[in-house]
């Protein structure tokens, strides 16, 4: 093999991580073979100690501004992670607000979410349904990139909560979830369960439920840029999608 056609085992690894993980495999089987018919360990009861207080999450600031900046902060799940935060970007007042799961792993370097070929496959359907990246409220479930991509199971509850509220105070008309994290924590379900019908969502409340419709938000769940550039034949699938989440816009336009 020439050295022009080196593979980049590392970056292929990750690669393939992400795919599967948009495609909802989390979970991943042991190296280390089990004897099922060996007898089971003896209990072990700890001795009995206090429980630690409960400690109540900060209260999530009401304003935009000084919520993108207590985002960062040290009172956030990623917090104590390595890597760049990277803060939403968009109007404040966003008819369309965009969601994915974290930063790509080149996102760091660039200072923004979604810099390299996911964005501007991403560019590319927005201007599908007359869109640009300026006009849409573009943010992230996790403010930093995980280990491979993969949010852990024991922060997901707290970060959907602030990814929520998040929503609540952009209050858009119709919001792009992209990615089976994503939509997990907004919609508490899986991409396949969520895609192909609309959601409603109480940005009010924060919550999947009805509302004044003053209150809601339309919600589309779509395949992440990055799982489309994987598996292009998924595209036609989320070209649906994306005139779903535009509605009765998308069908007046085809009919001039």
């Amino acid at each position: 093999m020439g050295a022009d056609q080196t593979i980049d085992w590392r970056n292929a690894a990750a690669s393939a991580l992400d795919w599967w993980h948009e495609a909802g495999v989390d979970t991943l089987v042991g190296d280390v073979p089990r004897d099922w018919f060996a007898a089971p360990e003896p209990l072990v009861v700890p001795a009995t100690t206090p429980a630690a207080p409960v400690v109540a999450p900060s209260a999530m600031p009401l304003l935009l501004a000084d919520f993108l900046a207590w985002r960062s902060g040290a009172q956030v799940p990623e917090a104590d992670w390595s890597g760049v935060s990277l803060a939403a970007i968009g109007p404040a007042d966003a008819t369309v607000m965009v969601l994915v799961d974290c930063p790509d792993r080149d996102d760091g370097d660039a200072g923004a979410l979604l810099s390299g070929a996911s964005g501007r496959l991403l560019d590319r359907m927005l201007a599908a349904i007359g869109l640009t990246r300026d006009e849409v409220h573009l943010a992230a479930v996790c403010a930093k990139r995980p280990t491979a991509g993969r949010i852990q199971s024991e922060v997901e509850e707290r970060l959907a909560e602030i990814a929520k509220h998040h929503i609540g105070l952009v209050a858009p008309q119709r919001l792009l979830i992209l990615g089976n994290a994503a939509s997990r924590a907004i919609l508490g379900t899986e991409l396949q369960a969520a895609r192909g019908r609309l959601h409603g969502f109480n940005h009010k409340t924060a919550q999947t439920k009805a509302g004044d419709a003053s209150d809601m938000t339309s919600v589309v769940a779509s395949y992440h840029p990055r799982f489309l550039i994987e598996k292009p034949a998924a595209k036609a699938e989320a070209w649906k999608d994306l005139q779903m989440l535009m509605g009765e816009q998308m069908s007046q336009k085809g009919a001039r």
